[in-house]
């Protein structure tokens, strides 16, 4: 009996034993489980921070690049932790191209120990506005206007290689271009009569013809007189397109004209004056008239010759109603 009783204590103090070896194998299996989490969680967190870092600083500036000292007046207090100073071509540069978008993640229990280094621009980009732009240069003040040159009288003098004077090849003649003396001296020499060289359209025969200097001379000059205020500076259609003599060899009517020398210099004005037949001239001749009596030269035909006549009886009796 004893025995037995012995037998059943040391069973129960073998299970006892054995529960407590279990109880303190378990309470040591939970305790290291519980230091392997707290581990990894460490581990985790850690890794999460330094990912985070490595984030931050790949998106603010390549690794490559020089951290620059930051002088004193760039750490001056600023409610902006990052001023960026570029020139406007670089602005215009990361417009056009602009740098691939990193992730940035910043944890809020790190944001308090961020510091981002100044913006660092290429130093091989040549910012193009850095380069001063010369100011325009003040308007040139306005050259002084041209002065004004007087008038240029139309009266041209003789070309290159002519004078003044030629020989008188008429008695009436002078010796100044396309001049003649004045009546009275005409009569004082005993020059009554002035004559021309004629030639017939039809038969083409040339011969002599005069006109009386006194009568022929009244006659124009009355005329004038008469129809001058209905002129208006013009010649009548009589002078323009005058009545042509009768051909003395073949009385063919309005058929002799005169002789008219290609030479302007050798033209006949007194004998075509008293003719009225200055009509027959050109207008380059006519403009060679008054071009070297002082006449306004310009115009058309009838007021040249309309100045030609008066031109004409002004040399012959300067105080007569010949003016303009």
């Amino acid at each position: 009996m004893n025995n037995q009783q012995e037998d059943f204590n040391q069973e129960i103090t073998r299970k006892r034993k054995s529960t407590t070896t279990a109880t303190t194998n378990n309470s040591s299996k939970r305790i290291n489980n519980n230091n392997n989490i707290n581990q990894n969680i460490n581990l985790d967190h850690y890794d999460q921070e330094d990912n985070d870092l490595l984030a931050l600083s790949l998106s603010v500036r390549p690794a490559s690049r020089p951290r620059r000292a930051i002088p004193d007046e760039e750490t001056s207090p600023s409610p902006l932790p990052l001023q960026l100073s570029q020139p406007c071509s670089m602005q215009t540069r990361l417009v056009s191209q602009s740098p691939p978008q990193l992730p940035l993640q910043i944890s809020p229990s790190h944001s308090h120990s961020l510091c981002i280094p100044p913006f660092m621009p290429d130093p091989s980009v040549v910012p193009v506005c850095r380069q001063e732009i010369p100011s325009p240069a003040p308007a040139a003040a306005a050259p002084p206007s041209r002065p004004l040159r007087p008038r240029r009288n139309p009266t041209q003098a003789p070309g290159q290689g002519k004078g003044d004077t030629v020989p008188a090849l008429y008695p009436w003649a002078t010796t100044h271009r396309a001049t003649v003396h004045n009546l009275n001296y005409l009569l004082s020499k005993q020059i009554t009569t002035i004559t021309g060289e004629m030639q017939c359209k039809k038969c083409e025969k040339q011969y002599e013809m005069g006109y009386d200097l006194r009568d022929k001379f009244y006659e124009v000059g009355r005329f004038i007189a008469e129809n001058k205020s209905s002129m208006h500076d013009r010649a009548p259609s009589v002078w323009m397109n005058p009545v042509l003599p009768t051909c003395k060899f073949c009385d063919q009517e309005n058929s002799a004209k005169p002789v008219i020398p290609d030479k302007k210099k050798q033209i006949n004005w007194l004998f075509l004056l008293l003719g009225q037949l200055l009509g027959c001239c050109t207008l380059d001749q006519l403009k060679y008239f008054c071009k070297h009596t002082k006449n306004h030269r310009t115009g058309a035909k009838d007021r040249v010759l309309y100045l030609t006549y008066l031109g004409l009886c002004k040399q012959l009796d300067a105080n007569g109603p010949f003016g303009r």
